[in-house]
């Protein structure tokens, strides 16, 4: 036997075993170590809403008002935000405030601290809520209510909201109560958040979250329809300086 062909054999085979062990060593590092990182590194930089509900409820389980917009930010930064771009918070419901708002919408009294109705996501009635007048009645008035979500966006708290427009006062077309009947035109309330967040110096960065709704019109629990790009405005607000 050849000494010189008994030493090629082996040295092939190592080198083939070598080559075969750098595939695997090489997908084992990109599957599980490169694609991975690179997932998470992505998902830090946009939220992901899989999870989130799209559509409120109301307190008996019917459809409410869509979601069009989320807060990245502290309570505290929401509040002092939303109150310095003009927007004042809404009383909770009791007799009184409820007596309060009938009393002043047949007179056209103006009500800037009106109550807002409860609306649930999550399993909750909304954490905060905002209101913000048209003329001196409170039949007509922009509002937005948030819920606070429970991850976090770069160890800040994600708030979702729904901005609406109450246009009048009247029968619900569902149940007969007396309710506001909102607008159809949810984006505009949406926009009209992110604007006066804007113009007030409270905003660090605005992005958009493509195809949140995948239904693009709907109607609320009082029958009002809505209609939406189907985008979600995500406002990043930028902390007060100390």
């Amino acid at each position: 036997m050849n000494p010189e062909l008994g030493r090629t054999a082996p040295s092939r085979w190592h080198r083939s075993l070598a080559w075969l062990g750098g595939i695997l060593v090489t997908y084992l590092v990109i599957a599980y170590v490169i694609l991975p990182l690179g997932w998470r590194t992505d998902e830090k930089k946009h939220l992901h809403f899989s999870d989130v509900e799209r559509i409120t409820l109301a307190a008996n389980g019917i459809p409410g008002d869509p979601i069009n917009l989320a807060l990245v930010g502290s309570k505290e930064d929401v509040i002092l935000g939303m109150t310095r771009a003009g927007w004042v918070p809404a009383d909770p419901i009791t007799f009184d405030s409820s007596l309060r708002i009938a009393v002043d919408s047949v007179f056209r009294k103006p009500d800037p601290e009106a109550p807002v109705s409860a609306l649930y996501l999550f399993g909750r009635k909304q954490d905060l809520a905002f209101e913000k007048p048209i003329g001196n009645s409170p039949r007509q008035r922009h509002h937005v209510r948030y819920w606070l979500w429970n991850r976090e966006e770069d160890g800040r708290p994600v708030w979702f909201g729904s901005a609406t427009l109450d246009e009048r006062v009247g029968l619900s077309h569902t149940t007969g109560q007396i309710t506001h009947h909102i607008g159809p035109d949810v984006d505009a309330e949406r926009d009209l958040v992110a604007q006066d967040l804007q113009k007030a110096g409270w905003v660090q960065k605005l992005e958009w979250k493509d195809h949140f709704h995948p239904q693009l019109e709907g109607r609320n629990g009082g029958g009002d329809l809505w209609k939406t790009d189907g985008r979600l405005e995500i406002v990043y607000l930028k902390p007060p300086t100390p």
